[in-house]
């Protein structure tokens, strides 16, 4: 069985379709689904989706992408929603500096303030790193957090390696099957299998298999670990069995 540990179910391209997303997956071997709110206005929705599929498991947290219109007092009802509904994990949280005009300042506030919530609560982070790895990872020796997933990972070695020492896992998702992503695919063929997961990023990220214009979704994870089997030569149970533990690993509950 697989675990996807990063997929936006409640995105507007599914429209209403959840029910033939989730029952896909699991006719695929996807066993469970961590879905990462982005901000204050779409906690409920992950919650109710959540609640409302037994396999999907929530998380909670304020993107960077949408900290331009974050307010203060999100930070306080991100803290009852950690405290009152227990998540998976704090995300997805983080900081972007490839999208125009960022501010970094208050990016930087607002994943500061998520890590110390995560502390507050124990539990692990998903973290988003467009961009921004350096920063990130000085963050993350500043306010020390239970480890968790550096999802879409792009990074160098050296990098990787940081995170992997700050007790985090990398998902490299739909970007590892693409033949031109060699050294994307490098590590993923050569860091410890130990330090690796599984996502899609669903909708987003497609993968190279997938014909354009159609969302990614999670039914496509074994494929996407077909290609991580392929790259280190092993068998897709292999994978599939240690992904799956790693992602237990990292995940409270």
């Amino acid at each position: 069985m697989f675990i996807d540990t990063h997929c936006h179910l409640d995105a507007e391209e599914f429209g209403d379709t959840q029910a033939d997303v989730v029952r896909d997956a699991h006719a695929a071997g996807v066993s469970r689904i961590v879905v990462p709110a982005v901000a204050r206005a779409n906690f409920d929705s992950v919650r109710s989706l959540c609640e409302q599929y037994p396999s999907c498991s929530p998380a909670y947290g304020i993107h960077p992408m949408y900290t331009d219109t974050a307010m203060p007092n999100d930070l306080l009802v991100l803290r009852d929603y950690l405290q009152q509904h227990r998540p998976i994990a704090v995300g997805e949280i983080g900081m972007d500096f490839f999208i125009n005009h960022y501010d970094q300042a208050r990016q930087e506030f607002f994943f500061v303030e998520q890590l110390k919530l995560a502390r507050e609560f124990d539990l692990p982070v998903l973290l988003h790193i467009r961009k921004a790895t350096d920063t990130i990872l000085k963050n993350l020796r500043q306010h020390k957090v239970r480890g968790g997933i550096a999802h879409a990972f792009n990074g160098s070695l050296q990098q990787a390696d940081e995170f992997i020492k700050l007790g985090f896992k990398l998902g490299f998702g739909g970007a590892m099957t693409y033949s031109r992503a060699t050294k994307l695919r490098e590590l993923a063929a050569t860091l410890p299998l130990e330090s690796i997961v599984l996502e899609t990023d669903a909708p987003d990220i497609p993968p190279d298999f997938l014909d354009r214009g159609l969302p990614n979704e999670p039914k496509y994870l074994p494929r996407i670990a077909q290609t991580l089997a392929d790259l280190r030569g092993m068998t897709l149970e292999e994978v599939a069995i240690a992904t799956t533990q790693n992602a237990q690993s990292i995940f409270v509950n």
